[in-house]
């Protein structure tokens, strides 16, 4: 069986659903019958998506296409009236826009505002404004997030992206309290940890996949069994990192706190080796 939430006629909204992990989550529900909302950026690349899910699309399954920056709180609560007049509200929030700028420590500022503004405000807001008539609906619900495994161990190389998927995953445990405590609630948040998954966000310049990625059809299939499993944390693997490592990695960041050792002391000179004994034992 699946989620519960994941049935036909149940509707999804999809941000960041006109290409990578986004769209092939669309793919999957509008397979499933869900109506599916693709929101992103680019009117060429929206037609695109929609054509192409259309394409595929078991008869009797809407779906439709929305041009919406995820930074515009006030976009975003257009957009959420629109799927509840257009279908009567929304089963299924993926919120998974996000943007890669090269950032450092100190700036720059323009470039730390756009990534936060999209990655975490773009999360938040999403919720915010989703969350309360998903929730008033009194039906199944599902909220989905999608965070980093960079924003649990938070390797050097772009800080602002790391706190973006940082205040995700804080963001999202917060939240799946709140509604694990709310009477008469059936919607639940999810966090999806990706691997390393072969999108054009972390293609870069590449054009062909490495060995060791996932595509985006094997990560939406493997936080599908786990959404129907229950977990909170989808902590996906990949071709070339294993749950096992990654569990070593994440609790290596957190003892850099209980035991007060250098931030980020997997990469420091000093603590390298010892690192890499740890990963042995």
């Amino acid at each position: 069986m699946s989620h519960p939430a994941l049935v036909p006629g149940a509707v999804a909204v999809v941000t960041g659903g006109a290409s990578g992990i986004g769209l092939a989550a669309a793919r999957r529900f509008a397979a499933l019958g869900l109506h599916v909302c693709v929101v992103d950026l680019g009117a060429d690349r929206i037609a695109g998506a929609v054509a192409d899910l259309r394409a595929g699309a078991p008869d009797g399954v809407e779906i439709a296409g929305f041009e919406v920056d995820v930074s515009d709180r006030s976009a975003l609560a257009a957009l959420e009236a629109a799927v509840a007049d257009r279908f009567g509200g929304t089963d299924v929030l993926m919120n998974n826009a996000a943007i890669q700028i090269p950032t450092d420590a100190v700036g720059p500022e323009a470039d730390w505002r756009r990534l936060l503004g999209v990655n975490l405000w773009g999360v938040i807001d999403g919720s915010q404004v989703f969350a309360p008539r998903m929730i008033d609906r009194g039906r199944p619900g599902l909220i989905i997030n999608t965070g980093s495994k960079q924003g649990i161990t938070t390797p050097p190389g772009n800080p602002a992206y790391n706190v973006s998927k940082s205040g995700v995953k804080t963001y999202t445990e917060a939240l799946q309290h709140q509604l694990r405590n709310t009477d008469g609630c059936s919607v639940n948040a999810h966090l999806l940890i990706p691997g390393f998954v072969w999108t054009p966000l972390a293609a870069g310049a590449r054009t062909d996949k490495p060995a060791g990625a996932w595509t985006a059809a094997e990560t939406v299939d493997f936080m599908l069994a786990r959404l129907e499993a229950g977990d909170f944390y989808i902590l996906c693997p990949d071709n070339d990192v294993d749950r096992a490592t990654d569990e070593k990695r994440m609790a290596w960041a957190i003892g850099d706190v209980i035991e007060n050792r250098p931030p980020l002391s997997r990469w420091h000179p000093a603590w390298a080796a010892r690192f890499e004994a740890f990963l042995r034992e």
